[in-house]
């Protein structure tokens, strides 16, 4: 496995990472996306403290990891319910 050593800056610390290659570019953008939601968070709200910002940013990241999670259950639920009824209707057919 190609592991690549990258540094990620975030609220003004910088964090030295080990990193597989296929992962690298993920976690560049991730940083950035952390490091603009701070940003935000900073212009928007009057946010003075980075540990404020940080806590803001893992709410906001967690409920929208939380949100997809519940979307793909329900996804993945709707479509066993359609398979289920396709085979039934197959097994139908076949009788």
């Amino acid at each position: 496995m190609d592991v690549r050593k990258i540094t990620i800056n975030i609220a003004g610390r910088v964090y030295p990472l080990n990193v597989p290659a296929n992962e690298e570019e993920t976690l560049r953008k991730v940083g950035k996306q952390i490091e603009n939601m701070i940003k935000d968070f900073e212009q928007n709200f009057d946010i003075r403290d980075k540990q404020d910002a940080l806590a803001m940013c893992a709410l906001r990241l967690g409920t929208s990891a939380e949100v997809f999670a519940l979307n793909n259950e329900k996804n993945i639920n709707a479509s066993n319910e359609r398979l289920i009824k396709i085979n039934q209707f197959l097994e139908a057919l076949e009788k």
